[in-house]
């Protein structure tokens, strides 16, 4: 072990450069005015200059953005106030909602439009007749795809919720979503929003069993408008500005509810129309305005497009599974999910065999930019998962595996064709990461900034914000 230099016995080599400086000091002290002696001025060391930081890799070289996905759910019920307000206390710079629209034609922030799985109905329909009486019982029908019914495009049929093709308001009895099959549940379109804030309350939903459940069916169900409300008081409260991230959800769906509940006549679209007239009301339809309107459909936004919409808007693209193997997207599925997240609805309906995939090719890329500004796909699509080495059939690996990541090309396409990429979904539970994080959240978002990412959607806006500062001091800011 090295000792310490006692305090009272310095150096003799430390002794001499004292007395030296020393004197050299009382020459220029004493050299002034007209003394005429040599003089001496002080060293002042320079300072080395602090490194510049890294440049950052997103589209506009700001810092990605934190996008406060249904709130703040991994700590409250989705979608609600608390979780919005959480969000944003929590430094989120979005809140994200599902938007769907209320048998009165109001839309409002719910996640899923069936609404078993992410309120309290069926607890509320054991002592409200009324509720329980709303439940959908009416099966579907299978409809022929008008696509080339090979394997390749996936299932032959779909199901469909218009059970009378001569009767536009027979959607209204069936519930059947995108080809997804909810019957014996009860639809957000069967309630006026008094209703569903007198009788439903939110719950959580993703890792449900993992996060704090107090709350379920304590908070109501809120309206498009009343999120706005959020952002702003947020906004003004803490001197950022808080941005709102609404989607145009399940819209061919949403718009035949709307219609044969009287929203619109037919071939409108009443969601968008509705969203449309809250931003209006807002002065939020504008360019630079604290909106990002998002879709999976393209039919949908760029009807936005035609209908007026100024704001920034987003690309959503989804995808089935991954190919552990090459960490390629697999996008059909012999089951309704080729329906639901191998391609657009609109697709489906149009006869378009084509799969979320097409969006990501430099051709899908120019189409998206001729309507949107930014894309919003699945986290395998901007990082590519894959097990190293991979066994032999019929093995198929599994996200816990997953022992080693790349970026894809996607940023970099999507940034050179001037659209910004935010990427979805960020959670903190062991399930929803790749092996090679190694249970940590924060690792997987550094990776995803170090790649150049513009945006994150998260349900921990917390443990973003924290990722976030680290990943900004690891680039000297």
């Amino acid at each position: 072990m090295t000792h310490p230099t006692h305090p009272l016995r310095l150096p003799s080599q430390t002794l001499r450069a004292i007395a030296i400086l020393g004197a050299s000091l009382g020459v220029a002290a004493c050299g002034g005015g007209g003394g005429g002696g040599a003089q001496f001025l002080p060293i002042v060391a320079t300072p080395t200059p602090a490194p510049a930081p890294a440049p950052l890799l997103t589209l506009d070289g700001a810092a990605p953005i934190i996008i406060g996905h249904r709130g703040l759910p991994g700590l409250f019920p989705e979608e609600t106030k608390a979780s919005y307000e959480g969000a944003a206390d929590a430094g989120a710079d979005s809140l994200e909602m599902d938007l769907h629209l209320t048998k009165d034609c109001v839309p409002v922030a719910r996640h899923n439009p069936w609404l078993s799985d992410n309120t309290n109905i069926a607890e509320v329909a054991k002592t409200n007749s009324t509720v329980a009486s709303r439940k959908r019982t009416v099966p579907g029908v299978l409809v022929n795809v008008s696509y080339p019914p090979v394997a390749a495009n996936g299932p032959p049929q779909y199901l469909s919720d218009l059970t009378d093709p001569l009767d536009p308001k027979s959607v209204l009895k069936s519930l059947v979503v995108d080809g997804e099959d909810h019957t014996n549940d009860w639809s957000i379109t069967d309630f006026t929003l008094a209703e569903l804030k007198q009788w439903i309350g939110g719950t959580t939903y993703d890792a449900r069993a993992q996060r704090p459940t107090e709350l379920n069916g304590k908070l109501p169900v809120l309206s498009f408008q009343e999120v706005i409300d959020i952002a702003k008081a947020k906004s003004a409260a803490t001197g950022r500005t808080i941005s709102v991230y609404p989607e145009s959800k399940n819209p061919v769906w949403n718009n035949a509810q709307a219609i044969a509940n009287g929203c619109g006549p037919a071939g409108s679209h009443p969601l968008e129309d509705a969203i449309l007239k809250v931003l209006n009301f807002n002065d939020l339809n504008r360019k630079d305005a604290p909106v990002y309107i998002q879709s999976f459909d393209p039919a949908s936004l760029k009807y936005f497009r035609s209908a007026g919409l100024k704001t920034r808007a987003v690309q959503l693209i989804d995808g089935n599974d991954v190919n552990y193997k090459t960490g390629e997207m697999i996008y059909i599925t012999n089951d309704a999910y080729t329906f639901v997240d191998g391609r657009p609805y609109s697709w489906t309906l149009a006869g378009d065999p084509r799969t979320f995939g097409a969006m990501l090719t430099p051709a899908g890329l120019a189409e998206i930019k001729t309507y949107a500004d930014g894309i919003g796909p699945w986290k395998p699509q901007v990082m590519a998962l894959t097990i190293v080495p991979f066994k032999d059939p019929p093995y198929t690996g599994s996200l816990a595996e997953v022992n080693t990541i790349k970026p894809t090309s996607l940023i970099a396409d999507a940034h050179k064709t001037g659209l910004f990429v935010h990427s979805y979904t960020f959670r903190n539970e062991p399930q929803y990461l790749a092996g090679i994080f190694k249970g940590d959240p924060t690792a997987e978002y550094l990776a995803y900034f170090r790649a150049g990412i513009d945006g994150v959607f998260t349900d921990f806006s917390n443990t973003a914000i924290a990722a976030r500062k680290a990943y900004l001091k690891e680039t000297g800011r």
